[in-house]
């Protein structure tokens, strides 16, 4: 089995011998957008997304950015990234529609073995990370491989976040452990807020 075909399946792969290293190919692109006059020319962010599985035209995001393939990268409608943003994705990073993610966010969906005399012959394995429509990540928050975060969820800043959450909750800290439940109080104090926003 090739290196690749491990690295897809979620086995024990090298990185240094992948048959085809979009990394890269991705290189150019990563650097023309990082240089790029981003409020005044989205073209390199354009190309950029390009590159990736799937994004719409309605994508914001300020650079610095990396990743690492972005083919394995699927961003949904009116997503909202700042910067600083760091995404590992040697597997699927899925994001959903309506999601904000705050600056210096790392989501990372490679690791490496516990054994030390294995981790010594540069072999790594990978799990996707799914973040679903809605949700909020705060800034500085680490996301592990392998996590899935619920529809309409937010993450506190600075939390690192090592298993699944839920959706509709609030959750944070390191690990990142839920804190309650986003209910209809919430909604009707911001719907009130809104009215407020909009009578002024």
């Amino acid at each position: 089995m090739q290196e690749t075909e491990k690295m897809k399946q979620g086995k024990l792969y090298n990185p240094f011998r992948l048959e085809k290293p979009t990394w890269k190919e991705l290189r150019p692109y990563l650097k023309a957008f990082n240089d790029s006059a981003y409020w005044e020319d989205r073209k390199p962010l354009e190309e950029l997304c390009k590159k990736f599985k799937k994004s719409y035209d309605d994508i914001s995001l300020v650079p610095p950015f990396y990743c690492d393939h972005g083919i394995n990268i699927s961003i949904g409608k009116h997503f909202q990234g700042n910067t600083g943003i760091v995404i590992l994705d040697e597997a699927e990073v899925i994001i959903g529609d309506d999601v904000l993610i705050g600056p210096r966010v790392s989501i990372y969906t490679v690791s490496h073995p516990i054994d030390p005399a294995i981790r010594k012959m540069d072999l790594e394995y990978a799990s996707s990370v799914v973040i679903e429509d809605g949700v909020w990540i705060a800034g500085n928050v680490i996301i592990n491989p392998g996590v899935t975060i619920g529809k309409n969820s937010i993450i506190g800043s600075g939390s690192v976040v090592t298993k699944d959450i839920p959706s509709d909750v609030i959750a944070a800290g390191n690990p990142c452990r839920v804190l309650r439940s986003i209910d209809e109080k919430d909604h009707e104090y911001w719907m009130k807020k809104y009215e407020e926003y909009q009578n002024e």
